[in-house]
């Protein structure tokens, strides 16, 4: 229970801090200026938007949440056998950090009203994604050529579904930086419209970054020790 709420506490904690620069708090009555300029301040779509986003990311959240306290108990039982992590892994985390940071960049791009690199950069981020999936799938090959089925061993059973649903909320996220590339290309200008989608899929994709970060962590037992620590606290 210690894993999952502290992984809780975190997801809280960068929740807190993002939507205090969404200007929740402001209070657009209390501040100078003429009536128009007061109805401007208040919550537009983009704020919507990224207030939606940040709902549906904490509803995703808590499921990986759920999901790494199940793994980190069932670890414990004795028919549990721990896989040998295939090598592609740290080649996929690569990937994924690329297409994160070149998200980053669409973002400056798009602030910056460059078009040019902000196709590049979604163009960047969704081949990384893709790259990405891909090994995801070679990884699941090479252990299931080894002998590892999903029905043989309980922890070859959870890494195929933390991975399986990590890559669902990718392949939704790939739908989404899809059309967003295809409207920078359409666009001779970034508009409002596709600077805020080029903003809410680089937020997306930096979620999904930490949590496989995570989940990475824990499927190569650097976190067994911290785990352990955890029990002795609860016992």
């Amino acid at each position: 229970m210690i894993v999952i709420v502290l992984f809780m506490v975190l997801m809280a904690m960068l929740a807190g801090w993002w939507l205090s620069h969404q200007r929740l708090a402001a209070k657009p009555w209390l501040e100078v200026g003429i009536i128009d300029e007061a109805r401007d301040s208040r919550p537009r779509s983009p704020q919507i938007a990224k207030i939606g986003l940040g709902a549906f990311l904490a509803v995703a959240g808590s499921l990986f949440a759920l999901l790494i306290s199940a793994y980190s108990m069932r670890m414990s039982m004795a028919d549990w056998r721990a896989l040998p992590m295939p090598i592609g892994l740290w080649f996929n985390t690569g990937l994924l950090m690329l297409a994160s940071v070149a998200l980053h960049s669409a973002v400056i791009a798009a602030r910056c009203d460059e078009p040019g690199n902000l196709r590049s950069a979604l163009l960047a981020a969704g081949v990384c994604s893709l790259a990405f999936l891909v090994g995801q799938v070679l990884a699941w090959r090479e252990l299931a050529a080894a002998g590892y089925f999903s029905a043989a061993n309980p922890a070859s059973a959870f890494f195929y579904l933390v991975t399986a649903i990590h890559g669902l909320h990718m392949l939704g996220g790939l739908v989404v930086l899809g059309r967003t590339t295809v409207r920078s290309f359409a666009a001779p200008q970034v508009s409002g419209a596709l600077r805020l989608s080029v903003e809410l899929c680089a937020i997306y994709w930096h979620f999904l970054l930490l949590v496989w970060l995570v989940l990475f962590s824990l499927l190569m037992r650097w976190t067994d020790d911290l785990i352990e620590m955890c029990r002795g606290l609860l016992s």
